[in-house]
């Protein structure tokens, strides 16, 4: 089996990290790679309507998991407490990826590419202070902002290429 990386696209809320993660899986797919993701949410998961019958089955029923099985897709609904980590949750769920981009879990011990947005926030998540601050692959952002890490504009030509290169040789390495 081969190793399968894991990235972490992470920033502040409403600064792009949901738009950079599904562009930087469509380069890594556009490459040829097995991509999987992981979103991490703070509050419930809303993907389903009450009255249909998986709705029921989780609902009413108080399964534990249920698979509901389409022709061209499956979904698994688990009761889970939140207290597992990207890694395990990416060996648990996902194998055979080339790469896991999991979106969110900044406090993680994961590599990290930010997404840093003027309009959303007055400064970036990176902390050059911080003891986690090695986990910084690079910052990708709107403005002309100076760091202890490599910043990407998004005016820059290629930056998501460059970006792509940056996330899949800097990405964790995790086995089976």
């Amino acid at each position: 089996m081969a190793a399968t990386r894991i990235l972490s696209i992470v920033g502040r809320k409403n600064a792009g990290k949901t738009t950079l993660a599904v562009a930087l899986a469509a380069e890594y797919v556009r490459r040829g790679k097995r991509v999987m993701t992981i979103k991490h949410a703070s509050h419930p998961a809303a993907v389903d309507s009450p009255g249909t019958d998986s709705y029921r089955h989780f609902h009413e029923g108080r399964a534990e998991r249920v698979l509901i099985a389409s022709p061209d897709m499956r979904v698994v609904f688990e009761r889970s407490p939140d207290d597992q980590d990207p890694v395990t949750l990416a060996r648990r769920y996902l194998d055979g990826a080339d790469i896991v981009l999991v979106e969110g879990f900044s406090s993680h011990p994961l590599p990290k590419i930010e997404v840093f947005r003027t309009v959303a926030a007055k400064t970036p998540l990176f902390d050059p202070k911080s003891d986690a601050a090695d986990q910084w692959l690079a910052i990708v952002t709107d403005g002309d902002l100076d760091a202890d890490c490599r910043v990407l504009r998004f005016r820059d030509t290629m930056w998501l290429q460059f970006l792509a290169n940056i996330g899949w040789d800097g990405a964790r390495i995790i086995g089976p």
